[in-house]
């Protein structure tokens, strides 16, 4: 059977699911349509004709380099389609994005056809995605007196590829749909569950508001009430976006709301326009500029005040909010974008500058911020060639610098790394400053759109600026289906042909490794100076600063080797005080939340900013239990301050963690890995000889506020509770209520148990082993009365703890241990009262593959407490994730509901917990 009748019989399969056909990246499918396009009496030529036309994907797919030939062979008379004159086949080759289409165009502007090569080069001067090898042709064939590259590069130089765009409409009409109350998580616009359909776009736009089919009918009605109107959609109460970047969720927001980016490109819409009363998660919002969408901190709830000026407080304490406008789905607002306000009618609402900035209009205005990006690179090429400097176009970037003011941590590693900056000067926060990134981290559900996004921009090898990018396969690690063993290979193929190191080998040389992706940045950071760019929220080093990110940012990062962002504020985080015996570590990260708040009166301080925690005496492995929650925190990203002692130990950590993946065949031609530990031992070499200790901020530097946390009142266990029965929808499932574990009165039933994510470390495994010996030396023997599962976060944990004793001790008592030769091929939907030894990777805490009953309380180590994230609900109870230390975790399922603090502390008498004691150093410059 021929590939195109397997297509059609594909495309009657997705009439079902009331889905169109699928768009088409199969240079052999492409390569048989273009064959029945050619045969004029061919039953299939009109079909095959639209396919070719408007469902084949651009950029560097193998059907895009199909397509683009074929046009080729049309401009120039070697093949005749009486629907695709010459003329329609330059505006098909100008809708192509880059990679073939380039090379096409190329070839025919530098060849010998007068008039086909003037036509090429006026397609040409639209194009931004050209690479080293496009410039090297043009910059040969302007230097050998070819007029019409003389012509292109000048246009180059003048940006008219951006300037000869239209002007961003100055009012842009809009109608609200309230998506919920409250924070917003990405899981609502993008379900975690279905994570295994984002690249199939459109069958992914049917999972938007977790497939909610009345709201969504609701959002199709407002939407045919109002054509003449983009439709804003609002986290009313909340923060829009919370959790991750989720470009996917970016990507529904605008297939649903969004302008379709090109008519011969099926179901790539952009430029969303999305809100929230308390603004939008800042990796969440370089997602929408991404897209060249607009994010707008509405501030439509403000507190209220007394006649004093005082802020009114409910029985609880907390602040009593009032409406400042309305909202409501259905309101008809303005955005003026010369203004830059927000008006209902004539009535000015909000200020809306910080969503229309210079360099944000830009965004919108070119359609998103990859070809701004592209764009520059190409004007500064162009430029350079012709020996003349290059006008200013595009808006210059902010940079802002305070003399006599020292440098937060964040803004040291920023200037260290800035490129394109005025010679000599020192910038501090607020500065618009692109930046040089020397690790990339891709995960595996986001993955399929990151490698779409690179073929999409013509991306074909690393940027060689990266120091390593690692491509991991942690969240499809535990269960292997079909969906899996579809998608998987096939992404780590990709990838590694890409020059990224993958955790599954293509070649079949080495084990598949499910490593936690976090896990395994933060190992192969080998110098706290660095810049990180990863595809997941909680890309959180505990060496360098390291910023979650979406798909295509994660993309552009690798192809080019740089990412652009202002330089964010910092809050600075030291401790005083002394740990209690019987806590954890992780006790102490729920209280600096739970101690922010109130310091600041309910006010996130961290929200949008750096959190630079004084870490001192902690290696990289159990800071990283700080610096990944501040993801929960709402901050933008997080440097810990080490002493020299404790940063060598950390790398040492590290070069042994990246010599165990060399030994298992790891490495690529380019010894990527092999360079991290050289430059690790150069970074050692370093801090020995003073000639550069570890990074610290200046003593003058200067934050937008300060936490000390106290120690000496951290008395109990601190569990995050989503307090999902709280009569304010806008406060439940947020990660604010943190709460002691007395507030449980030993009384609250657990269901089931989980440790595991990238919250716990090898220590955490110990925990967990030396308690199970501890209750059978108590009890006599170990029963649980809740399911524990747990997932080690990487098989070098699993490698330690077996050579160690430790796994034998778990094997012990569990009921169920993973086996990568018969890894699952279903999720499991049942547990029983055992432990479950789960293969490395995220499980649970991910919840796209497995998750706990419906209804359950699930307490876990791990990050995410949203709604339907970990549990659903069921029809007579709320689902409820509550996160907390392992053994707090262990001990519930132990007891099947929450311990008292006397069961606590006798359970871990004796138990070597992650211990912190603050640095009795000053950790500044």
């Amino acid at each position: 059977m021929s590939m195109y009748n397997d297509y059609i019989k594909e495309i009657e399969e997705r009439k079902g699911q009331g889905l169109h056909p699928k768009p088409i990246d199969s240079a052999e499918l492409l390569s048989e349509i273009i064959e029945q396009i050619k045969a004029t009496d061919h039953e299939h030529r009109e079909d095959s004709l639209k396919f070719f036309i408007y469902n084949t994907l651009p950029g560097t797919t193998p059907a895009a380099g199909a397509k683009a030939r074929f046009l080729k062979e049309i401009i120039l008379g070697e093949s005749v389609v009486e629907e695709i004159t010459p003329e329609f086949a330059f505006e098909l080759l100008s809708h192509m994005k880059g990679g073939p289409s380039i090379e096409v165009l190329l070839d025919l502007a530098l060849g010998e056809d007068e008039a086909i090569a003037r036509d090429a080069a006026e397609v040409l001067k639209t194009q931004v995605f050209l690479y080293d090898a496009d410039y090297d042709r043009l910059k040969t064939a302007f230097e050998n007196g070819n007029a019409i590259a003389k012509e292109l590069l000048e246009s180059y130089a003048k940006a008219e590829f951006f300037t000869n765009l239209p002007e961003v409409q100055e009012e842009i009409k809009v109608v609200t749909f309230i998506a919920g109350e409250g924070d917003i998580s990405t899981d609502l616009l993008s379900p975690g569950a279905d994570a295994h359909s984002r690249s199939d776009r459109e069958l992914h736009g049917q999972c938007i508001f977790e497939h909610n089919k009345e709201k969504q009918a609701e959002l199709k009605a407002l939407k045919e009430q109002h054509p003449d109107k983009r439709v804003m959609l609002i986290a009313e109460k909340g923060t829009m976006g919370v959790g991750s970047s989720r470009m996917s969720g970016v990507n529904n927001v605008a297939l649903w709301t969004g302008i379709q980016a090109s008519p011969y490109v099926p179901f790539i819409n952009i430029a969303p326009i999305i809100a929230g009363t308390n603004g939008i998660s800042p990796i969440f919002l370089t997602t929408v500029g991404v897209t060249g969408g607009i994010g707008i901190d509405l501030k439509n709830w403000v507190k209220k005040t007394d006649a004093d000026g005082n802020v009114v407080v409910d029985e609880n304490g907390e602040p009593v909010l009032e409406e400042a406008y309305s909202v409501a789905t259905g309101t008809v607002l303005t955005i003026n974008t010369k203004k830059k306000k927000l008006y209902n009618g004539d009535q000015e609402l909000i200020d809306i500058s910080a969503s229309l900035t210079p360099q944000k209009l830009e965004f919108i205005k070119a359609g998103g911020s990859y070809a701004v990006v592209f764009g520059k690179k190409l004007q500064t090429f162009a430029a350079s060639t012709l020996g003349i400097e290059a006008p200013v176009v595009f808006a210059p970037s902010k940079e802002v610098s305070h003399e006599d003011q020292g440098l937060t941590a964040v803004e040291k590693i920023f200037n260290k790394n800035a490129v394109g900056t005025t010679p000599g000067k020192t910038l501090h926060a607020g500065s618009d400053v692109r930046v040089e990134v020397n690790i990339v981290g891709s995960q595996d559900t986001t993955g399929l759109m990151t490698a779409q996004e690179l073929e999409s921009m013509a991306a074909t090898v690393i940027s060689p600026i990266v120091d390593a990018g690692y491509q991991s396969g942690c969240h499809t690690a535990s269960v292997w289906d079909k969906k899996a063993q579809a998608n998987i290979p096939k992404l780590m193929k990709f990838m590694n042909d890409f020059g990224m190191i993958t955790g599954r080998d293509p070649k079949g040389v080495y084990p598949a490794m499910t490593d936690v992706i976090h896990k395994v940045l933060n190992d192969i950071t080998v110098d706290d100076w660095d810049i990180i760019i990863g595809g997941d929220s909680h890309t959180r080093m505990s060496k360098g600063v390291a910023f979650g990110a979406d798909s295509g940012t994660v993309a552009l990062a690798l192809a080019t080797g740089e990412a652009s962002m202002p330089i964010p504020e910092s809050v600075k985080v030291t401790f005083k005080g002394e740990m209690k015996p019987y806590m954890d570590f992780r006790d102490v990260v729920h209280a600096t939340q739970q101690q922010m708040l109130k310091q600041f009166s309910g006010e996130n301080v961290f929200q949008g900013r750096v959190i630079e925690v004084h870490i001192g005496t902690l290696t990289a492995d159990q800071a990283f239990t700080f610096t990944d929650w501040t993801a929960e925190m709402k901050a933008k990203a997080s440097i810990c301050i080490s002493e020299d002692e404790t940063l060598i130990q950390s790398l040492e950590i590290a070069k042994g963690r990246i010599q165990i993946m060399i030994d298992k065949g790891m490495d690529n031609e380019q010894q990527v890995l092999q360079g991290l530990i050289d430059k690790a031992n150069k970074r050692i070499a370093e801090i020995k000889s003073g000639d550069k200790p570890a990074l610290t901020p200046d003593a003058s530097a200067k934050y937008f506020a300060e936490v000390v946390v106290d120690l000496d009142v951290v008395g109990e266990p601190m569990i995050a509770d989503p307090d999902v029965n709280n009569e304010d929808v806008s406060k439940r499932y947020t990660h604010d209520t943190i709460r002691p574990l007395s507030y449980y009165g030993g009384k609250k039933k657990v269901d089931l148990g989980f440790v595991g994510s990238c919250m716990v470390h090898k220590g955490d495994m110990k925990i967990l082993a030396q308690m199970l010996k501890n209750i059978e030396a108590q009890h006599g023997k170990v029963e649980f009365k809740a399911p524990l599962v747990v997932a080690p976060p990487t098989y070098n944990i699993v490698d330690e703890l077996k050579a160690e004793g430790d796994w034998e001790v778990l094997q012990k008592y569990s009921g169920f241990e993973f086996d990568d030769n018969a890894p699952k091929a279903a999720a499991r939907t049942k547990y029983e009262n055992m432990l479950y030894l789960e293969r490395p990777g995220c499980n649970l805490c991910m919840g796209n593959q497995e998750k706990a009953e419906p209804g359950d309380t699930v307490m876990a180590t791990s990050t995410r407490l949203f709604q339907g994230r970990v549990v659903k609900d069921s029809d007579e109870k709320k689902g409820e994730s509550l996160l907390s230390s392992t053994p707090v975790v262990v001990l519930s399922t132990i007891l099947g509901r929450t311990p008292t603090m006397e069961e606590y502390e006798a359970a871990v008498q004796g138990i070597d917990l992650t211990k912190f004691a603050p640095s009795k150093r000053k950790l500044v410059a």
